[in-house]
């Protein structure tokens, strides 16, 4: 096999896979755990989504750290920090949860830029798109089994959970050690030369940015309140079930970024009718579920099918479009302020939606992300 499929970057892949395990089963446990200590739908929102607001302010110095001192330093250093947070999943209670979103927020904004600038920098323009792809698709792996494994876990007790959190941390520290990414790119001094003020400037001036940046916050938002929300939504919904939702998403999210890798546009273009089509999915995928309460299972699962299509079109078809869009130079910090507003748009799922959750229902978080769908599809057109 060559290009994306090779052994070198198949290796990388495995590496995505494990280090992601963990979030599978802590999107599940972690909502489950909060409402059993009593804690409210915005105290778990505000704990989950300290995980993504962290890795959003560090993913353009990650850009510009990766990019001066290379990607194997970093992968190496951030893995440590990454086994010290699941260890504290597995010694603390709801408390130190928090810090511990923290501590794994931080080591994504580098493990993911790490990996993604590795493999942009080392696929040719025609591959660029199908290895993020592939990225993105071996970091969704784990949410088929991984809902089920958790709800699994849950059943058993927290000490069967820490168990499975200091087993991941060893697996992933010990294959991440042996993985190289990039190296041919890992040269010191290399660092872009547009500086941050002038970076965060782009998000104004440059265009391109700018929507690709706007349509991923607000996917994104509608991707957390999904994931988040999901494990105490579905205890109301008839015949609904946590884990079988966030399979359904997850297996579709993996089949799709597979199956439709090379449907992604890769030629630097904006196809606004494939985008304008992306986040009608979402529209219509999340008023399936607003809707699920009251029509039962087969609107809630239909509703985690298509949100996952939408899911596994959006981020790879932006990062492609932007990799051939912006000045090479600059490309790595703006490319990490892009991935930032993933960030945040996930984070905000959870810090904003759970307010809506307190004061209203699940039902109303995802009719209000429905009509946010809607919107972005207007801003999702351009002409020409």
């Amino acid at each position: 096999m060559k290009g994306a499929l090779s052994w070198p970057f198949m290796r990388l892949y495995i590496l995505v896979f494990f280090y992601f395990s963990a979030n599978a089963i802590l999107n599940v446990i972690i909502p489950l755990q909060g409402k059993a200590l009593g804690a409210t739908n915005t105290t778990i929102g505000l704990i989950m989504g300290a995980y993504l607001f962290t890795t959003m302010f560090l993913r353009p110095w990650a850009g510009h750290l990766i990019a001066r001192y290379g990607p194997i330093p970093i992968l190496r250093t951030i893995l440590v920090v990454n086994g010290i947070a699941l260890v504290l999943y597995a010694v603390t209670g709801l408390g130190g949860y928090a810090f511990a979103r923290i501590l794994q927020g931080v080591c994504t904004a580098f493990f993911s830029m790490a990996l993604q600038i590795g493999i942009m920098d080392a696929l040719p323009e025609k591959d660029r798109s199908q290895g993020i792809s592939l990225y993105s698709l071996f970091s969704y792996i784990p949410g088929i089994v991984g809902p089920l494994l958790a709800l699994g876990i849950w059943q058993e007790g927290m000490g069967t959970f820490g168990m499975v959190m200091v087993t991941l941390a060893i697996v992933t520290g010990i294959i991440g050690f042996t993985a190289k990414v990039g190296e041919k790119q890992e040269v010191k001094g290399s660092a872009p030369t547009l500086g941050m003020g002038k970076a965060i400037r782009q998000l104004v001036d440059n265009s391109d940015l700018t929507r690709s940046c706007t349509l991923m916050l607000f996917g994104s938002i509608v991707f957390g309140a999904t994931t988040i929300f999901i494990p105490l939504y579905a205890l109301q919904v008839p015949s609904g079930n946590a884990g079988i939702f966030l399979m359904l998403m997850a297996a579709t999210v993996v089949v799709s970024r597979f199956t439709l890798r090379k449907s992604i546009p890769s030629d630097g273009k904006w196809h606004s009718t494939f985008m304008i089509g992306t986040m009608l999915l979402l529209t219509i995928g999340t008023l399936s579920i607003s809707y699920a309460v009251e029509g039962g299972a087969g609107f809630f699962y239909f509703g985690a099918i298509v949100v996952g299509v939408a899911q596994a079109l959006l981020y790879p078809s932006l990062t492609t479009y932007l990799s051939l869009v912006l000045p090479k130079a600059s490309r790595n910090v703006l490319l990490g302020l892009f991935i930032a507003s993933a960030d945040l748009g996930v984070s905000m799922g959870g810090a904003v939606m759970g307010p809506v959750a307190d004061l209203t229902s699940y039902s109303t978080v995802y009719l209000v992300c429905s009509v946010l769908g809607g919107i972005m599809a207007v801003v999702a057109y351009r002409q020409g």
